[in-house]
């Protein structure tokens, strides 16, 4: 046999042989890409968020106005400090004051406040005081003051309500009326006052 023939030969037996053999290294290859290749990155662990306040705001001011540029509501504080978890802003020396569509100024001071995210819902703490100032009404019999003491008072403003769970004081016009605890809904004009109830009553001059 011809050194031709013997290399067609040998190159056939080759070739049947071939297959197998690129497929090895196409297994291989793979393998190794899929052992070598960066790993996904797992996704970040959600932490749930912790009762610690996420930022501080001292000696601060913040006012709301309504479309027409009128101003509703002012909180006033020495220090502010926001809870992620609750979404609530406790207030040191608070002092609220708003504005009701009728004109009505309502003020709030306490030594410290507790309110929600937006400001309808309010807990005051410590000298707790609440002030519906007088209104004049045309035609219409006044609005005495009407005011809220004692330690604890909480406040829903969006609904006019404001009740405690702990003595009060409330005062309008001239009369006075002390409770182990009270609910008052403004806008249904209910007074609800619990436990040993006094009351003083004083007379319109004439």
């Amino acid at each position: 046999m011809t050194l031709m023939g013997r290399a067609r030969q040998a190159w056939e037996r080759i070739s049947l042989y071939l297959p197998v053999v690129l497929m090895g290294l196409m297994a291989l290859s793979t393998w190794w890409l899929v052992r070598n290749a960066p790993k996904p990155l797992r996704p970040a662990q959600v932490v749930a968020p912790t009762h610690e306040p996420d930022y501080f705001m001292r000696g601060f001011s913040v006012k709301s106005f309504d479309a027409n540029g009128r101003l509703q509501s002012e909180i006033r504080g020495d220090v502010a400090r926001h809870y992620p978890d609750t979404d609530t802003l406790e207030i040191d020396k608070a002092h609220m004051r708003s504005m009701a569509p009728d004109g009505r100024v309502t003020v709030a001071t306490a030594n410290r406040a507790l309110t929600n995210s937006d400001g309808s819902e309010v807990q005051l703490f410590g000298n707790a005081v609440v002030t519906r100032e007088p209104l004049k009404r045309p035609g219409r019999e006044p609005l005495p003051r009407l005011q809220f003491k004692g330690e604890f008072l909480h406040a829903w403003l969006n609904s006019e309500r404001v009740s405690s769970n702990q003595p009060v004081t409330l005062t309008r016009g001239n009369d006075q009326f002390t409770a182990d605890s009270m609910d008052y809904d403004n806008l249904d004009q209910i007074m609800q006052m619990r436990g040993r109830v006094r009351g003083s009553l004083i007379p319109p001059a004439r």
